[in-house]
């Protein structure tokens, strides 16, 4: 299937931040039946039903939390959000009344204003407050660990976030899964807070970075938003972790599985194919996973052939 027409040859809008064009029609030729093959035997791509994508990540945070609880081991987690399934895994820790003294989370990004100022963990559309609400609260009291131990950005700690990760030996697993320009966390492909070469990148840390239009546009739909193009709701800023945060988790979990509202409408569709199987590069940030250890998952929709449907408009 050629995605760029023969007889009317374009180049990208400036506002794409991937642009090779060859790489690109490779990655929306990948068929279903391909997309789990990788050259990294280290990097796991495993393809599931949509409605098991869930399912998969919560039994990993829960395997993990209740390792901990037995064997009275610390656990260092980097968490996406918002998450309103954390509530699921909340649960099942309090019917298996699994004590969570050990864990340790860091949220892996928050929204800021135009000036860079962190919005506060009370704000409802912020994503500390997500993780405090569906996750730590949740909790059954006498399960939670002490408060500060769920960590969400704040203007004072943002420049220190990388190393009270590093502090804790590093996070034992990073949650993650990619956005419309191949972000990880909020690391954009576009934002000048995070160019340089692909060695350079890679030891960037967190930081207030730029988000890119097609993030607004992304977020813009999130049900907290209304789900309704709301481009002026999503803030023009983030504090995000840093690649090397992600480079020097122990593990990696990350799951691709983001259509519109249930339909078989994805945005993720072929960015996915970029992060799994395109050039590993800073302009698709996610790809970096490719080089490392990682468990991925891949809903069915996400998985399914690129092809056009003439029977459809938006």
């Amino acid at each position: 299937m050629r995605n760029f027409s023969e007889e009317f040859e374009f180049s990208p809008s400036q506002w794409v931040p991937f642009k090779d064009k060859e790489e690109i029609e490779k990655a929306i030729n990948i068929k279903r039946e391909d997309i789990e093959k990788h050259s990294n035997p280290d990097f796991k791509i495993k393809v599931v039903p949509d409605a098991d994508v869930e399912h998969y990540w919560i039994a990993d945070m829960f395997k993990r939390i209740k390792y901990s609880a037995d064997h009275g081991e610390k656990l260092v987690m980097i968490l996406p959000n918002p998450a309103p399934i954390y509530r699921h895994l909340a649960r099942l820790i309090n019917v298996c009344k699994v004590d969570c003294r050990n864990i340790y989370a860091f949220a892996m990004d928050e929204y800021a204003d135009e000036n860079g100022k962190i919005a506060p963990e009370n704000w409802k559309f912020g994503f500390t407050y997500s993780m405090m609400k569906y996750f730590y609260y949740e909790l059954d009291e006498k399960l939670r660990p002490k408060k500060e131990q769920f960590v969400g950005f704040t203007d004072k700690n943002v420049n220190d976030y990388s190393k009270m990760i590093a502090d804790h030996g590093g996070a034992d697993i990073c949650y993650s899964g990619p956005g419309w320009t191949g972000h990880l966390a909020f690391i954009e492909p576009d934002a000048p807070e995070f160019q340089g070469t692909l060695e350079e990148w890679k030891q960037m840390n967190a930081r207030i970075c730029t988000l890119s239009p097609f993030t607004l546009a992304q977020n813009s739909l999130h049900g907290c938003f209304g789900k309704s193009g709301n481009l002026a709701a999503v803030p023009p800023k983030a504090a995000t972790i840093g690649p090397i945060d992600v480079i020097n988790a122990k593990n990696r979990f990350d799951t691709h599985a983001i259509t519109v509202h249930g339909t078989t409408t994805a945005w993720q569709r072929t960015i996915s194919r970029l992060v799994l199987h395109g050039p590993v590069t800073p302009l698709v940030p996610e790809s970096i996973l490719q080089t490392l250890p990682t468990e991925v998952y891949v809903s069915e929709t996400i998985a399914q052939n690129i092809e056009p449907d003439w029977n459809k408009g938006y």
